[in-house]
Formats: C-alpha cells, sequence, structure tokens
C-alpha cells in the first residue's frame, strides 16, 4: 500500500505545474521570461565580448579610458557603462559594497570577482568570464588580460563574488541584471 501511494504522489504534483505552465501561457507571461532571459544571456555575452575587445591596455593607476589605460576598477566601471549604461562606483570596494553577494559556484559571465591583493578586502576587482577565468588589469606593468581564479595566487587571494543589479538598484540607479 505505501508503494502505491509513493507511486500516486508524482502524478497529484503534476497537474499543478501544468496548470501553472497554462496560466502562464495563456496571460502571456512564459514568452516574456524566455525574452528576458534571452535578454539577459545576451548582454552578458556583450559585456564579457567588449570587455575582450580591450586585452593588451596598458594598466595605469587611477585610469579610466583606453587612452590613459586602466586600473581594475576603472576598467570595470568602464566596461558596464560602455556595454550596459550601468554606472558603478569608482573604487573596488565601492563596487562590492555596491553589489550582491553570490557564492563562488552561482557565477556566470559578467559577474564581478574580488581579491585582497593590498592587505585589506575588496581591493581588486575583475569580471568574470567564464571557464573559472576572469578579466581584469592586474598592475603597473601589466595589460588588461584574462587569468584563471584557480591559480595559486588568485585563489589565495578570492575575496568573493558579486553580482550587479540589487545594490545598484537600492541607490536608485537604471541597473541590469545579468543574470
Amino acid at each position: 500500500m505505501a508503494s502505491t501511494l509513493m507511486m500516486g504522489t508524482p502524478a497529484q504534483a503534476a497537474p499543478a505545474v501544468d496548470e501553472l505552465d497554462n496560466w502562464l501561457a495563456n496571460k502571456g507571461m512564459l514568452s516574456q521570461m524566455s525574452q528576458a532571459s534571452q535578454s539577459v544571456t545576451n548582454k552578458a555575452s556583450e559585456l564579457v565580448v567588449h570587455a575582450m575587445g580591450f586585452l593588451g591596455v596598458p594598466y595605469q593607476r587611477g585610469g579610466g579610458t583606453v587612452e590613459t589605460g586602466f586600473d581594475c576598477s576603472g576598467f570595470v566601471k568602464a566596461i558596464f557603462e560602455q556595454t550596459v549604461g550601468l554606472v558603478l562606483p569608482r573604487k573596488a570596494e565601492q563596487q562590492a559594497a555596491d553589489t550582491q553577494r553570490i557564492d563562488k559556484k552561482e557565477l556566470v559571465p559578467g559577474d564581478l570577482v574580488f581579491f585582497n591583493t593590498m592587505h585589506r578586502a575588496y581591493s581588486h576587482v575583475g569580471i568574470y568570464v567564464g571557464d573559472g577565468k576572469f578579466i581584469h588589469s592586474p598592475k603597473p606593468g601589466a595589460e588588461v588580460r584574462i587569468e584563471s581564479l584557480a591559480a595559486a595566487y588568485w585563489n589565495r587571494r578570492f575575496d568573493g563574488a558579486r553580482r550587479v543589479g540589487k545594490g545598484a538598484e537600492e541607490a536608485g540607479k537604471a541597473a541590469v541584471v545579468l543574470q
């Protein structure tokens, strides 16, 4: 008898899911949700592709343009402004404070990754590009480049992952959640 009840349980749950799907479809919401998801994916891809266009640009402390070069936070700020029209704060620790904390295993392209490189939290920032890698402007004498989060140096200094959107909305900005 217990096996009969267990076998019946999934069948009882199915109509509720079907009813929800039907209701969402009738309201045109499934299509809207699919379009929104595709738009988010496209924006994240566009952001990463745009960031890769700056590979090789030299590091410049306080720099925020291709002409002057970039420091880490200037690079992130410029990429988000140019790609999605979102104005992020200037400093890495401010960018961390203005974004939503996520778990490292939740990272998707377009998320921010932070590191403790100057004996203080959130002193370095990069943009996650997928496959365990991030793009950033690392240090004087270097250029914008892609590196692995698994590299010993970055792994030891990893401070956390953040998602652009929630903090920016709370600050009254027109935020675009990338994923």
